[in-house]
């Protein structure tokens, strides 16, 4: 994530540049706004955005998944700097947040995002699509495998699907719930970023969905609750320092 797209190889053809600049501009209109990202924690942390930022500032010292992520990201290269790569931003429709590949930032919409649970949630889920970023040569903008594959693990990684969360939104009680829920919200969360049919996402997910549920990476396990991401994040870190000592 730390490293921006042009530092990868030649940057992106005149026609996936107006692709990113669309699916951009759906959800997140501050970035048509401006014509860049924004500028992140410290330029605007006096602004009306400061309980999005103090949030965020929690998230990132305090919680389990993100600290792994965070861990994760450093450990292959892409180290993640606040300033840089967060940015509180009002957004269209529900959207509570997006990763935007071209600049490699996170988007919180400070205007949906209304607790600290729920600010754990997004960040943990967006911090693994820059995972993803990362590790891989991922096409976010033109194949929309790529994209479902993401929003599998995601959607399974995060603790989107967790019983608790499930409760909450009354759905539970079924066979393979966990399973149904990753697919579910996978397709949701495609849907909210590409102007393509239910049919489309769906079709994408199912394809993918086998493969990129049991890709665990970096956790290790499937991170029911925190205490679960405790116990891979002390994991992730033995098994760090046990590859750095041979």
């Amino acid at each position: 994530m730390a490293a921006a797209p042009d530092e990868r190889g030649p940057g992106p053809a005149a026609g996936e540049q107006l692709q990113q600049q669309h699916v951009g501009c759906q959800v997140f209109p501050e970035r048509l706004a401006q014509g860049k990202p924004q500028q992140g924690f410290l330029s605007s942390f006096f602004t009306n955005n400061q309980k999005c930022q103090l949030m965020l500032l929690q998230t990132l010292e305090t919680n389990a998944y993100v600290k792994l992520l965070l861990d994760a990201m450093k450990h292959s290269g892409c180290a993640v700097n606040k300033e840089r790569h967060f940015s509180c931003e009002d957004c269209n429709g529900n959207v509570s947040g997006g990763f935007d590949a071209s600049v490699s930032q996170i988007v919180l919409c400070q205007n949906n995002i209304g607790h600290q649970a729920h600010m754990n949630r997004v960040v943990t889920h967006e911090l693994i699509h820059a995972f993803d970023h990362c590790r891989a040569h991922v096409d976010w903008f033109t194949n929309v495998r790529h994209l479902a594959c993401s929003e599998v693990r995601a959607a399974n990684l995060s603790g989107d699907c967790s019983l608790l969360n499930e409760i909450f939104r009354l759905h539970f009680g079924l066979k393979r719930h966990h399973q149904t829920c990753v697919r579910d919200r996978a397709i949701r969360s495609i849907l909210a970023v590409r102007n393509i049919s239910k049919e489309v996402a769906q079709k994408a997910v199912d394809e993918v969905f086998e493969s990129c549920f049991n890709d665990h990476e970096p956790f290790g396990r499937i991170p029911h609750n925190k205490t679960y991401a405790r116990y891979a994040h002390r994991d992730f870190q033995n098994r760090d320092r046990y590859y750095s000592n041979i």
